[in-house]
This record gives C-alpha cells, sequence and structure tokens, in this order.
C-alpha cells in the first residue's frame, strides 16, 4: 500500500485523538457564514518521504497532480503573484481586482539579492549553488519575509525550504535532499497537495543539477483539522488503501525554466473517489 497513505492516515489519527480543540479560543479564520472556523491541532508534526521509492501521493482520493504542478511553477518558476498567471481558482479568495495577492509567494522569490557572485533571485541562487557549491550548508530559500508581511494578502504557510546534498555510496551519484517548513497547515485540503508539489520540486531542482531524488522531510509547526472537517478525515482515513502510483519526469527536460505541467505524470494511479465541496475557511 501506498506510503503517503499510512503517512496521512497516522498522522490525521493522531490529531484527532490527541490534538487540542481551539474552539472558544481566539482564532482568525471563519467560515462563508462569518462563524469562527476552530480547530483540532498538533504542534511539531515531521513526516518524512523517501522520493526514491514511491511517490508520496494519496490514493486515499485523487490528488490533481497537474494542478499542483501548476502552482507550484506560479510560484518557484514564474514567480508569479498575480492569479491570471495561474490555472486553478485556489487563491481567488486571496486575490484584489488585479489578481494580485500582493508581495507573497512567488513575488519573493523573484526578488534580486547582492550575493558576492552577483545579483541574484533566491531560486537562481539554489540552481547556482546545486552546480557550483553542492555540499553548501547554506542552500536555502525564505519567503516569510517581514518587512512586507503588511502587503501579502496572506501570509506564507509553506514558506521555507532547505536543500542539502548527499551521495550514493553505491552510485556515487549526488543525492538532493530537502526540508520543507510550513507554519500551518489544513491537514484535509492541502497536506498532501504541498507533499506532492514539493516532492516535485525536488525532482526538478535534481534532474536539472544531475542529480537523484532523496527525502523529503516535511515539518509543520500547526497541524490542523478544521471542525467542519472532522467527519470528512474519519471517513477518509477508514477507506481502502492502494498501491502508490509510478511518478513520470520528462528526462529531455535539463534546464528548470523549461518544465511545464505536461512533464510530469502519475501512472497506475488507483485511488477513491474524491470528496466534493469541502468548506474552506478564510
Amino acid at each position: 500500500m501506498s506510503y503517503a497513505d499510512k503517512v496521512f492516515v497516522d498522522m490525521c489519527s493522531d490529531i484527532l485523538k490527541n490534538g487540542i480543540d481551539t474552539k472558544g479560543e481566539k482564532v482568525r479564520p471563519k467560515w462563508d457564514d462569518g462563524s469562527y472556523a476552530y480547530t483540532i491541532k498538533k504542534f511539531g508534526v515531521v513526516n518524512r518521504y523517501d522520493l526514491k521509492k514511491e511517490f508520496p501521493a494519496l490514493t486515499l482520493r485523487k490528488t490533481n497532480l497537474k494542478n499542483c504542478v501548476d502552482e507550484i511553477l506560479w510560484i518557484w518558476q514564474k514567480k508569479s503573484n498575480n492569479i491570471n498567471d495561474l490555472n486553478s481558482h485556489i487563491w481567488d479568495s486571496w486575490a484584489d481586482e488585479n489578481g494580485s495577492i500582493g508581495k507573497a509567494y512567488g513575488y519573493q522569490l523573484g526578488v534580486k539579492h547582492q550575493y558576492k557572485e552577483g545579483m541574484m533571485d533566491q531560486v537562481d541562487r539554489v540552481l547556482y549553488d546545486l552546480k557550483n557549491n553542492p555540499y553548501s550548508r547554506r542552500i536555502m530559500t525564505n519567503i516569510y519575509v517581514h518587512q512586507d508581511l503588511h502587503e501579502m494578502n496572506l501570509y506564507p504557510c509553506a514558506y521555507s525550504m532547505t536543500f542539502n546534498v548527499t551521495k550514493n555510496k553505491k552510485t556515487g551519484k549526488l543525492v538532493l535532499n530537502g526540508i520543507l517548513n510550513q507554519r500551518s497547515q489544513d491537514i484535509l485540503t492541502a497536506n498532501n497537495w504541498n507533499v506532492c508539489q514539493y516532492a516535485v520540486l525536488l525532482h526538478m531542482f535534481a534532474q536539472v543539477s544531475d542529480m537523484e531524488v532523496g527525502e523529503l522531510v516535511h515539518v509543520i509547526a500547526d497541524a490542523h483539522i478544521y471542525d467542519k472537517h472532522v467527519p470528512l478525515v474519519e471517513e477518509l482515513i477508514a477507506r481502502e488503501q492502494h498501491p502508490a502510483p509510478k511518478f513520470w519526469i520528462n528526462p529531455e527536460v535539463k534546464n528548470f525554466y523549461d518544465f511545464t505541467v505536461d512533464d510530469f505524470r502519475l501512472d497506475d494511479y488507483v485511488t477513491g473517489p474524491q470528496i466534493k465541496n469541502i468548506p474552506v475557511a478564510v
């Protein structure tokens, strides 16, 4: 069965059984009807995925890889903060009349900084170091920029990636690993979405850097299940589990900026039915 399913079921079961209920506390998010959106939460959840063994897509329900990839390219490749550059509508609630989400996400990755080696944005800095300084312990990005928070329509949830290179002792080839730091995560709507996105991102960086893909470590400071999501999660984690799908990435792409959504695919992806009309707290 899928390892991602096991991780997800164990995490959700732990949150529901041992988490802290915020009902009655001061919270920010609200439902469409104006009522406060309370959660059951756990602090400091850490999940580890070995991408060499399998791609971490849930089989309990389908994760839409095309839309996942479209958003990660929007942030990391296009470095955009405008929803008009995105094919899905997941950011519509946070966009202004011009489609901007403010100085958030892709905007921050596109800001150029002065380094000893010259002016680069954060993505190009990662690409530079993976090529020239693969064993550096300083290969990381951060989009939680305090001086710009007042101009962000949503503070970044997944805000930092740390890349670390090891070596395959058998082949001698370099292996790219990554740690995704997330301050907050809506487990039902976003957990596997983000896991799949950053698994794809690691595959992308590894391929264009002539490395093997390694481990993705996902650190969530506040892992929560919203009150209206509890029965949906309980039904979801009780479902039948299936073998992990096979991940395909176009081997011909050698430039990070040449990837498109059509360069990724999940084969033999058997899943349970999708959950429709999930309420989203804003």
